[in-house]
């Protein structure tokens, strides 16, 4: 998909600048580009060795398995087909946990190790389950306690408050979470009543007739006109609760990580040597994704083609008060994680990262996850063929993310 897009991009900036006679500004937004992309990804390195370097220290005294231990209550109503002693339940566990932390080079293997446990228990090897579906959903829409990434570009370009979007982030990730555990749930259920469908089907009808009913009353119910309304009755106390959630979550963070880790007995100081190594090796690997999508994006933006793809947009976007310039991370935010960093370091280079766009793409950028990624990767790895619902519902959880993102924006930021 990725090819197309950015084929796309170049393509329609090559024609639209020929065609307007802005190819020279075509040419140097490409040049000029393709330089901030490796300073922002050089800006990185600082971000995500000393995250990297707190998250191995977690890992090694053993936080992350005490909080999959916490949640276990939950995921038994989350999972009631698999039995509570599986060691299923702990590898999920580890994988949504490790996902809160946003440690993302641990949460692959503890999923890919949950799917292949969750296989075993398939009586059709090649269809997924509802257990493998609410599993790839969670994936899809984990809570998010510490965007570190985004915070990291959002740094270095210079933003007086980085760490504003952590509140936000939190809110919207949640409510994406809870959109995609109903979403299943939904499908299940419709799924399981209709006799003359299989459970191989791709999608229940009556299940996405539900689903599209919420979303039609979710945009047009709050969104359209209700928003300002019902911002002016929340309390103030819930802003200063985000504000301060936003404030205190980092520092309070690399206090106790440390100080845990030392009760455990944890040599902290060389273990976060380790793993900060791993920070300039993740900050070098993207350079090459920056400089092809913001290339390209800068192309496209400075050929007139942006305008009038915004312009186009505009009027179905105002309905919901989104930004149009918002729209294409958005969709591109299911398809590509590096395409959506690309298009949204993009947007904080062109409107600032304080600004109301800043904000409200930073947030979308925390709060949502590549579904078509994560589907491929976890249900690829056991040799699933017959996803059922699991698109639908990773897709409804992704425009419920977006949507809370952009009522607790509009609340904070608007």
């Amino acid at each position: 998909m990725m090819n197309y897009v950015w084929l796309f991009l170049i393509a329609a900036a090559v024609i639209v600048g020929a065609l307007t006679g802005t190819i020279k500004e075509v040419t140097q937004s490409a040049l000029d580009m393709s330089g901030t992309a490796v300073q922002i990804a050089l800006g990185l390195i600082g971000i995500m060795t000393l995250w990297l370097g707190m998250m191995k220290i977690a890992e090694a005294a053993g936080l992350i398995r005490l909080l999959a231990r916490a949640i276990t209550p939950i995921s038994r109503r989350l999972f009631p087909d698999i039995p509570a002693d599986h060691p299923a339940i702990g590898s999920m566990m580890l994988n949504i946990a490790a996902n809160w932390l946003g440690l993302g080079n641990a949460a692959t293997p503890f999923g890919i190790k949950a799917m292949q446990q969750l296989q075993e228990l398939n009586p059709d090897k090649e269809t997924a389950t509802n257990a493998m579906i609410m599993f790839l959903a969670l994936n899809t829409a984990s809570i998010t306690l510490v965007p570190m990434t985004i915070i990291g570009v959002r740094t270095s370009l210079g933003s007086s408050a980085p760490g504003a979007i952590i509140g936000p982030t939190i809110f919207a990730s949640t409510m994406a979470t809870v959109a995609a555990i109903v979403a299943v749930k939904f499908f299940s259920f419709f799924a399981q009543r209709d006799k003359n469908v299989p459970n191989s089907s791709l999608f229940s009808w009556r299940g996405v007739l539900i689903v599209a009913a919420i979303l039609t009353l979710l945009v047009f119910g709050i969104f359209s006109g209700m928003l300002q309304k019902l911002a002016a009755v929340v309390p103030f106390s819930f802003k200063s609760v985000i504000s301060f959630i936003s404030t205190w979550t980092i520092p309070f963070l690399l206090l106790m990580i440390p100080v845990l880790a030392v009760f455990k007995r944890v040599q902290v100081y060389e273990v976060f040597v380790e793993g900060a190594k791993e920070g300039f090796q993740v900050a070098v690997r993207i350079i090459p994704f920056l400089v092809a999508i913001l290339a390209a994006i800068a192309m496209f933006r400075a050929s007139g083609a942006m305008d009038f793809f915004t312009s186009l947009l505009s009027p179905v976007t105002n309905l919901i008060g989104l930004p149009a310039e918002i729209l294409p991370a958005a969709l591109m935010r299911p398809l590509s994680g590096s395409g959506t960093l690309g298009i949204i370091t993009e947007l904080l280079e062109t409107h600032s990262p304080d600004s109301f766009i800043g904000y409200l793409a930073s947030t979308i950028y925390g709060c949502t996850e590549t579904t078509f990624y994560v589907i491929a990767v976890y249900f690829g790895a056991v040799g699933i063929k017959k996803t059922r619902f699991a698109v639908p519902a990773g897709l409804f959880a992704d425009v419920a993310g977006v949507l809370a993102a952009l009522f607790i924006c509009r609340l904070l930021f608007g």
